[in-house]
């Protein structure tokens, strides 16, 4: 199959709901697209966090309201909630109320920040990770990869949490640094 005519019949990841319209515009139009943007790329690394143990699917339809909650994914407003907010947050039905998962999407955001400064932005920390271009792994052939093992490891030591290498590797797939799209994929690269 030629890629126009691949395009054109829109075959998806076999992981697409396809009877979930949100679902499927998120794989269109989102997962594995190169990020750089730093509040862009926070949103999704807290989100993954949140999805640890649950399904995308789940985390998807309440993004709207951990925007919400998490006052628009700035890593600096994050990093100084307080006693008082995390009591909030864990009144909100809107969003998951993991106390641990919650806590610790504060102690990443210390360290996203922490990292921004350190390297100048995190878009820059991330993608050497990488060399600096989207590395190819369909995502039918691995769940883990050197690069997310490195990730993780590098996180995990430097006090994030919720950031084990399926984690990292699912947020380095959804954030374009591994195009991850099934090879049958009218998005998988030819």
């Amino acid at each position: 199959m030629t890629d126009p005519e691949r395009k054109n019949r829109k075959t998806r990841c076999s992981w697409v709901p396809l009877s979930d319209p949100a679902y499927v515009k998120y794989h269109d139009e989102e997962w594995g697209k190169p990020l750089h943007d730093d509040r862009a790329l926070y949103e999704l690394l807290i989100l993954e966090t949140f999805q640890a143990g649950l399904s995308w699917r789940c985390i998807l339809h309440k993004r709207e309201n951990f925007r919400k909650a998490y006052e628009g994914f700035y890593p600096e407003k994050t990093a100084a909630f307080d006693t008082a907010k995390v009591d909030g947050l864990m009144a909100d039905p809107g969003i998951i109320r993991n106390r641990r998962k919650i806590e610790a999407s504060i102690r990443n955001s210390q360290i996203f920040c922490s990292l921004q400064k350190e390297f100048g932005s995190f878009d820059a920390y991330l993608w050497r990770f990488t060399g600096g271009r989207t590395l190819r792994e369909p995502c039918d052939e691995r769940t883990t990869s050197p690069v997310s093992d490195a990730l993780a490891k590098d996180l995990y030591r430097r006090g994030m949490r919720f950031v084990g290498s399926t984690t990292m590797y699912s947020y380095l797939q959804s954030a374009g640094l591994i195009n991850g799209h099934m090879k049958a994929c009218y998005l998988a690269p030819e």
